[in-house]
């Protein structure tokens, strides 16, 4: 491996060159760069996003609910990261961090704001009563694989996805060390599916929809391009578990919402009823 002839600065400063792909659209500070207010529909819950990972565990997990006849209709926005929708202030005022997705409630007086993705999660099965185990143990269980997800997923997008497919260049030493813990995650995951249905046993919870938005697309979708490269198909029981949540009837509507890109029929950019899929 050649040498690195990169030495850093006692201190740092932005290039904004730099970066790769989404260099438009990364700054290190936060707040709006412009004022623009949400639109709002008729539902109590609105929410503003995108059909990425962290995107469809929040649109699979709202129609799951809505499967099971729970009044939990929603509106759903489009927010064009590339475009830098997320640094508007209408935006920004209900996730400061400038990420999706974002959910404002307005059933509560005021309305409640809720971002991250698995807080979202967490506040909608609190919420609905629905896809968190009731019992002690079992529920820890949930917490705890849904806390996985979110400390291990930014290593196999931020990590492996940026460098592996959208780094300006393409460097041995990160694309090696963030595909050894991409595969070491696959593995805990899939010794764990070994020996159970979902990942907290025989029940399907909000962490298998968290971590299916990810590491599904990972062995089904060929996310980054990278499913020969990590020899994805190996990890028999996390495709077969992958390939079961698919099949759900909510799974294949949600992964449709505030999709921007691929065939037409795939796109639902907004949603705003049942009647949307058709």
């Amino acid at each position: 491996m050649a040498e690195s002839t990169y030495t850093p600065p006692k201190v740092w400063t932005w290039d904004k060159e730099s970066g790769g792909r989404f260099a438009n659209i990364n700054r290190p500070i936060a707040g709006p760069t412009h004022d623009k207010e949400l639109p709002q529909g008729e539902h109590d819950l609105q929410l503003h996003s995108l059909a990425t990972p962290n995107g469809v565990k929040v649109t699979v997990m709202l129609e799951e609910l809505l499967e099971l006849g729970f009044a939990a209709e929603y509106d759903a926005y489009l927010i064009n990261i590339g475009d830098g929708d997320q640094f508007g202030s209408g935006f920004v005022a209900i996730n400061p961090n400038s990420k999706i997705p974002a959910l404002l409630d307005r059933s509560t007086q005021p309305g409640t704001r809720v971002f991250e993705s698995g807080a979202i999660l967490l506040y909608l099965a609190e919420k609905f009563g629905a896809f968190l185990p009731s019992e002690l143990s079992a529920r820890a269980e949930c917490y705890s694989w849904l806390m996985w997800q979110m400390g291990s997923a930014p290593y196999l997008g931020g990590g492996f996805g940026h460098f592996y497919a959208y780094a300006p260049e393409k460097w041995q030493y990160p694309i090696d060390r963030f595909a050894m813990e991409v595969k070491r995650q696959l593995d805990v995951l899939d010794r764990t599916l070994a020996e159970r249905t979902y990942l907290c046993g025989e029940e399907y919870t909000i962490a298998d929809m968290a971590n299916y938005a990810w590491y599904g697309a990972l062995v089904l979708h060929n996310i980054y391009e990278a499913a020969e490269f990590l020899d994805v198909s190996s990890y028999q029981h996390v495709v077969r578990w992958a390939t079961a949540i698919e099949a759900r009837p909510a799974v294949a509507r949600g992964r449709r919402v505030n999709r921007a890109w691929g065939p037409e029929a795939e796109r639902v950019p907004e949603r705003h009823s049942p009647a949307d899929f058709r």
